[in-house]
């Protein structure tokens, strides 16, 4: 899978709640739908996300509509894949470690970076303030509720947080996104880009998708065209739109 980041400079003098609020009218929405372990965990919340980004910053909108709602923990650097939760994991080029970002639907926010999944390196406390966020559903914990709930996400990541220059972007970088809740009453493991594995395991970077900041035009194979050929074209052109041909 592919997307392009839009680049949106104006996004950094807007309040978090507005960025995510044009976002979603604005900009062209991705699907997290493929369900990797259908057997044993089938549901499939409905969920997409929008990311963007600034001279300073890397902006991800997600959107959910999911039976039940869980928000168990508050803190940061809790285990909030156990909630309502979405994730973003990107690894930039030419770098050896990867980068987790797990908020669950209050925004209690879960990050690392690592070479491997066993040896993480957790963010501390001033780099998960400067990861700045806006839940639909507030920032108090609640125990899970049953019925249909539509709630959204805003987050933004500082470029320079994850190795990335704005004024010098790379072409592209790898990542994923996904959305899980390993305790709710419908536990889901859902990705945009599939992941392959026996079991449960988003920490594949094999399995990322493209996110494009600069996607390079279509090579277009060229060769001279005659007079005839050209004629022949415009004719045929002509017939299919008489409805002769």
């Amino acid at each position: 899978m592919e997307c392009l980041v839009i680049s949106l400079p104006h996004l950094d003098k807007m309040p978090l709640r507005q960025v995510g609020e044009y976002l979603d009218s604005n900009v062209e929405h991705q699907v997290i739908e493929s369900v990797n372990w259908s057997e044993e965990y089938p549901y499939k919340p409905i969920t997409t996300f929008v990311v963007a980004v600034s001279l300073t910053r890397l902006y991800v909108f997600f959107s959910v509509i999911s039976k039940d709602l869980r928000a168990v923990n508050k803190d940061d650097m809790s285990p909030v894949a156990q909630d309502s939760c979405v994730e973003f994991f990107m690894q930039v080029p030419d770098s050896d470690e990867y980068w987790n970002f797990e908020f669950n639907c209050i925004g209690a926010l879960n990050a690392s970076h690592r070479a491997e999944r066993s040896n993480p390196t957790r963010l501390t406390p001033e780099e998960l303030t400067s990861v700045k966020r806006y839940a639909s559903c507030g920032d108090e914990s609640f125990e899970e509720q049953e019925g249909t709930f539509c709630w959204d996400l805003t987050v933004s990541i500082p470029l320079r947080l994850v190795g990335l220059d704005g004024n010098n972007l790379p072409d592209c970088i790898e990542g994923n996104f996904y959305k899980c809740g390993s305790k709710t009453r419908h536990p889901h493991y859902v990705s945009w880009n599939p992941v392959v594995g026996a079991k449960p395991d988003f920490h594949r970077r094999d399995c990322f998708g493209t996110l494009w900041f600069r996607k390079p035009e279509p090579v277009m194979e060229s060769r001279p065209v005659s007079p005839v050929e050209k004629k022949k074209s415009l004719k045929q052109r002509l017939l299919r739109l008489l409805g002769k041909r």
